[in-house]
């Protein structure tokens, strides 16, 4: 019986530097926006962070103890206590330091003998301060253009007085895509939504239905999950081509090979499989180079670099995701093709055979990625 003419068809597998040109040429950085430093987690700046003036603005003590002038206790020491001055302060972590003093002695140096603090060990200017300006120094960037607001990065910002930040941030519509949901399509849209916050985009606690996601225009891209294949119930392709146009369908990535992608009222839109395992490979070869675009971000830093245990074979043309495990040294490809569960699970990262080769040979270096 001949198959169902209606039906979804892929004609061909379109190579993964296609869809990638597709993006470079025609995805756009979104508009730059200010936000409120708490909400910038993930997201891309589109502005250097720069210290309005430094800090601290005047030398504070880093220890509890007595701030003093270090000249006068260079000789102390067990058998030649020196005595503090009748003037001397005691001060504590983040006090600003007295006037003519430069170090802060700590309290158990300090003994206290015949009604009189002595000090019986010696102390350099400058111990036990931070000086002004030691935090940063006035006018000195924090953070450039490009880089992607880090955990460690709100601290700073935040303990430096930095309110607001200036971001590029893209919105996207994280999208159910087929027929119906299953464990698997909500595991990942669920996985998708985080991924694609981290990655410094804008998403919605919960996905929307294709349909709608294609006709807001308030999204700047939309990510669907499902419906990709060629049967009966798999229509996703389709309604990107009622309101748009479909670049690609069937993308020669492994997994992932039912992969769409095209654009509607010119935002793109990348429609992923049902499969988990298909899903995270569109998303790490082909989300998250779009995101990245739209955000105007820096390429992430050098993956680590290791020999492989093993050889792994590969068909010429299909770029393909293999997860893998570390130890000792040395990486041990865990699947290829369908990738399980229990492979995912395992993995410690991923690898990426190219598409113009044949696999790689056991022992040649190999750059594995972190897992989103």
């Amino acid at each position: 019986m001949d198959a169902d003419s209606s039906n979804q068809r892929i004609s061909r597998l379109t190579p993964l530097g296609e869809i990638l040109s597709l993006v470079e040429a025609r995805a756009q950085p979104v508009r730059p926006r200010e936000i409120p430093i708490e909400t910038a987690l993930g997201s891309t700046l589109a502005d250097d962070v720069v210290a309005a003036s430094q800090l601290p603005p005047h030398a504070i003590a880093l220890r509890d103890g007595f701030a003093v002038e270090a000249i006068l206790f260079a000789d102390a020491g067990p058998y030649v206590p020196v005595p503090l001055p009748p003037s001397v302060q005691r001060v504590d972590v983040g006090d600003p330091l007295p006037a003519s003093t430069d170090a802060v002695l700590p309290l158990d140096a300090v003994t206290r003998r015949h009604g009189r603090h002595e000090s019986v060990v010696a102390v350099a200017p400058g111990e036990g301060i931070l000086p002004a300006g030691g935090d940063v120094a006035a006018h000195a960037i924090l953070r450039r253009v490009g880089d992607r607001v880090r955990a460690v990065d709100v601290a700073v910002f935040q303990a430096a007085g930095i309110d607001l930040v200036t971001v590029r941030a893209p919105r996207v519509g994280i999208a159910h895509a087929s027929a119906a949901a299953t464990p698997v399509t909500n595991a990942a849209l669920a996985a998708l939504t985080g991924m694609v916050a981290r990655a410094g985009g804008l998403v919605a606690d919960k996905p929307v239905e294709l349909s709608d996601a294609l006709a807001d225009d308030q999204f700047d891209a939309v990510i669907g999950v499902g419906g990709t294949g060629c049967g009966p119930r798999d229509i996703s392709v389709q309604a990107l081509a009622r309101c748009g146009r479909v670049e690609a369908h069937g993308i020669a990535i492994s997994p992932g090979e039912t992969s769409a992608f095209g654009f509607a009222s010119g935002r793109p839109v990348l429609l992923a499989p049902g499969r988990l395992d298909a899903a995270f490979a569109a998303w790490l070869l082909i989300g998250r180079p779009l995101i990245a675009k739209l955000a105007a971000s820096k390429a992430d830093p050098a993956p680590l670099t290791l020999p492989l245990k093993r050889k792994v074979a590969s068909a010429i043309g299909l770029t393909e995701l293999i997860p893998v495990g570390c130890a000792a040294g040395m990486v041990q490809p865990l699947a290829s093709g369908y990738l399980s569960f229990e492979a995912l699970a395992r993995s410690d990262g991923w690898i990426v055979i190219p598409a113009d080769s044949e696999g790689l040979q056991a022992g040649g270096l190999v750059a594995i990625e972190p897992w989103p």
